[in-house]
C-alpha cells in the first residue's frame, strides 16, 4: 500500500442511500459526503425530486426514484444503482418514517388498525431488509461491503405515545443489523446501525424541537452531523466495526431528569 492510509476515503466504491430525496435531510446529508469522500453515488427516493438532489452534488451522482415498499420497484431500483455506480459495496438505509406527499398517522396502539401498523412495519423496517437482501449478496461476493441502517432511539432505547409501530419497526432494524453483521461478518461485510435522537429536519415538529432544546447540548442535532457518523461506519477505518448501533443524540438518552 503506498501513501498514508486513509480510513475514511471511499475511492472507487459504488454506494446507494435511500431516503434522500429531503434536502434538509439525513439521506440527502449523508450522500453528499460519501460522494466528498470519493464514492460514486446513487441516491434513492419515492419522487422524481431525487434527480435535483443528484445534480446538487455533481460529480457524476444519479438520482433514482421508486417506492421500495414494492419488491418490483425496489428490485429495478437496485439494479440501476448497480449500473450507474458498479457494485454497490455501501448501502446506507435511510428509507422509513415520513414519505414525500403522505403524514405520518400516530394513532394510540388500541386505537391503530392492522393496515395502519402493517404500512409503518412495512416502511420503517420493511425496506430495509428487503435492500439488504438485494445488494448484500453482490456485497458478500466481492468479499467487502458496508451497510448502515438508520434507527432511531424511539424503539430500541426510549418510546413516546402514539409511536408504537414506529418504535417496533426500529427495534426490529436494530436486531436485523446484529443478525446481519453475524452472517455477513465471514464475508468482509460489516453491518451498523445509527440511531439518532432530534435532529433538526424538515420534517421537525415544534414539539419535537422543544425536546432538542432540553438535550445536554441544548438543541437539535444537524443532518450533517448524523452523516458523519455514517460516513465513518461507510469508510475502510470501520472494519471492525460492526453488529453495533451508535447512538447520536446529544447525550439526552443518558440524562434521567429532562428539562430540570
Amino acid at each position: 500500500m503506498s501513501g498514508p492510509w486513509d480510513g475514511l476515503s471511499l475511492e472507487g466504491r459504488g454506494a446507494l442511500v435511500t431516503g434522500a430525496g429531503a434536502p434538509d435531510g439525513i439521506g440527502f446529508a449523508t450522500a453528499r459526503l460519501l460522494a466528498a469522500r470519493g464514492a460514486r453515488v446513487a441516491l434513492a427516493s419515492t419522487t422524481d425530486r431525487i434527480e435535483e438532489r443528484a445534480a446538487e452534488i455533481g460529480g457524476g451522482a444519479v438520482g433514482l426514484a421508486g417506492d421500495l415498499r414494492d419488491e418490483e420497484q425496489a428490485g429495478a431500483l437496485a439494479r440501476a444503482a448497480s449500473q450507474a455506480v458498479g457494485t454497490v459495496s455501501v448501502l446506507v438505509n435511510n428509507a422509513g418514517m415520513v414519505q414525500a406527499g403522505q403524514e405520518m398517522a400516530e394513532p394510540p396502539f388500541l386505537e391503530m388498525t392492522a393496515a395502519q401498523w402493517q404500512e409503518e412495519i412495512d416502511r420503517s423496517l420493511g425496506i430495509t431488509a428487503r435492500m439488504c437482501r438485494l445488494l448484500a449478496p453482490a456485497m458478500a461476493a466481492s468479499g467487502w461491503g458496508r451497510i448502515v441502517n438508520v434507527s432511531s432511539v424511539t424503539g430500541p432505547l426510549a418510546a413516546f405515545p402514539g409511536a408504537s409501530a414506529y418504535a417496533a419497526a426500529k427495534a426490529g432494524v436494530d436486531g436485523l443489523t446484529r443478525a446481519l453483521a453475524l452472517e455477513l461478518g465471514p464475508a468482509g461485510v460489516t453491518v451498523n446501525s445509527v440511531a439518532p435522537g432530534w435532529i433538526l429536519t424538515g420534517s421537525l415538529t415544534d414539539r419535537e424541537a422543544a425536546a432538542g432544546a432540553a438535550t445536554p447540548a441544548g438543541r437539535c442535532g444537524t443532518p450533517e452531523e448524523i452523516a458523519e457518523t455514517i460516513a465513518f461506519l461507510c469508510g475502510p477505518g470501520a472494519s471492525y466495526l460492526s453488529g453495533q448501533s451508535i447512538v447520536v443524540d446529544g447525550a439526552n438518552i443518558v440524562q434521567e431528569m429532562k428539562g430540570a
